[in-house]
């Protein structure tokens, strides 16, 4: 039997029924408890709607959760390799980007209390990969697609891809044959009609886990590239340079129809006048390319009101840290998690994005507030964004990574997450009824979300 949480085209996806749970990775910065799973009620027939109904500690501590995935998506549909036989979108892979661990959740019998049945260690990536620091993962064609930004025992490379097995989870192999000019990992997606990969670049370990360093900036030390891969092959294929000043390319936006040969990648900052940018990827010819399609500047600012590492440029970078495309790919959301601004852009010309809508909350200087808690100030921003498949939901989280919220926030983040209502002519609103903070997360940090059933940027890309 296929899982019906399969679909086998954007519009299938579109129509299907909406989420009821959602799970949310939570950390603790100091490492003193274990990380967490929590699951939210985002029922709104619900009497527990908004509030944290389950919870899953990791086995040990200093995890430093991330971001995580499911074991399965639509993408099984048209990948060979899979055994459909029983296959179910039910296991939470979920790595520790600090401690190289990969926890296996399993989410059947009881969806509010995600099980722990394997853990696979940072000596077998190592071992078997030659990776470490695991963080981003999609179902894909040989296997399970595991990202990673360190190099063996945490050396600063080169980071890559790990593939592991469908069903056992356990590390195979590194997945690149010849990784050309790559040593920066991040993210990696694909056009599976096109046999294409494509993946970024953030930063080797020692250039993230203690925060940003200024000089390294400076230097244009971060990643500032795209790569294209052949998907069958793992070979490098091409190199596409944004210019050095353009740092830290993140999150990656393929688009979900399966004929289209476009993107986007969201750039966290520019070292020329602090703004970030959103980018399009498209195949021209036999050539890919990239153009800056958005821009966003900075915020002027008062120094005395902003961290250290910011006093000297009088302003507010907007720190574009994630973006989500909804799965009919006509809207573009961008988180500038800096200024505290979450946008909504009308992408059906992905050439020419129009903003259609703005959401603040928190910011490094503004402090926006919720509507369900006036006067009370929010630190963090929207972070990481997940969009419902239908388009009409989108959650956000305000936590980045625990050195990183020290640096830009260093009066503490705390932990909250809210629902934004996105207007299908476009615009957003908050929903005032939904607004897990604070005690609920136990004191930890509220990163990634994932949406049981699917959501538009853990599924799709990959349908037949």
């Amino acid at each position: 039997m296929t899982d019906p949480t399969f679909y086998r085209s954007p519009a299938d996806a579109i129509v299907a029924p909406r989420e009821e749970l959602a799970y949310v990775a939570a950390f603790d910065r100091s490492g003193r408890r274990p990380d967490a799973m929590a699951v939210l009620d985002v029922n709104p027939s619900s009497a527990e709607y908004g509030r944290i109904v389950g919870w899953t500690d990791m086995p040990g501590r200093g995890d430093e959760l991330h971001h995580f995935g499911w074991n399965a998506c639509s993408s099984a549909l048209k990948h060979e390799g899979h055994d459909m036989d029983g296959l179910a979108r039910r296991f939470l892979l979920v790595p520790g980007l600090r401690s190289s661990q990969l926890h296996v959740l399993d989410t059947v019998p009881d969806p509010r209390a995600p099980s722990l049945i394997k853990t696979i260690t940072a000596g077998e990536l190592a071992a078997n990969a030659g990776y470490s620091r695991p963080h981003t993962l999609h179902c894909g064609p040989d296997g399970v697609f595991l990202t990673c930004l360190g190099g063996r025992d945490g050396a600063d490379g080169p980071g890559g891809i790990a593939l592991l097995d469908h069903t056992t989870f356990d590390v195979l192999r590194a997945w690149e044959t010849d990784r050309g000019p790559q040593r920066l990992a991040y993210d990696a997606w694909w056009h599976l009609n096109r046999n294409t990969l494509i993946s970024s670049e953030w930063g080797a370990p020692s250039l993230i886990e203690d925060g940003l360093v200024p000089e390294k900036l400076l230097a244009h030390e971060y990643g500032h590239a795209l790569h294209f891969w052949d998907l069958a092959a793992g070979a490098h294929r091409q190199r596409v340079e944004l210019g050095e000043q353009h740092q830290m390319v993140l999150e990656l936006r393929p688009a979900h129809d399966p004929e289209a040969t476009w993107g986007f990648a969201g750039v966290v900052i520019s070292t020329e006048d602090l703004s970030a940018s959103v980018w399009r990827w498209h195949l021209d010819g036999e050539q890919w390319r990239a153009d800056k399609v958005i821009t966003v500047p900075a915020a002027p600012a008062d120094p005395d009101s902003l961290p250290p590492a910011l006093k000297p440029f009088g302003a507010v970078p907007p720190l574009i840290t994630d973006i989500d495309l909804s799965v009919d790919d006509r809207f573009l959301y961008v988180s500038c998690w800096g200024t505290g601004e979450l946008k909504q852009f009308d992408v059906t010309d992905p050439a020419s994005p129009r903003e259609t809508g703005s959401i603040r909350l928190g910011g490094i200087t503004a402090r926006h507030e919720h509507p369900a808690a006036p006067g009370e100030p929010l630190s963090g921003g929207p972070q990481m964004v997940e969009v419902s498949r239908d388009g009409r939901r989108v959650y956000v989280t305000n936590s980045l990574y625990g050195a990183w919220d020290d640096q830009f926030y260093p009066d503490g983040v705390g932990a909250w997450m809210a629902k934004l209502d996105a207007d299908p002519a476009g615009g957003l609103t908050v929903d005032p009824g939904f607004f897990p903070h604070g005690d609920e997360f136990r004191g930890l940090r509220a990163h990634q979300v994932r949406l049981q059933g699917g959501d538009a940027s853990s599924d799709s890309y990959c349908y037949r």
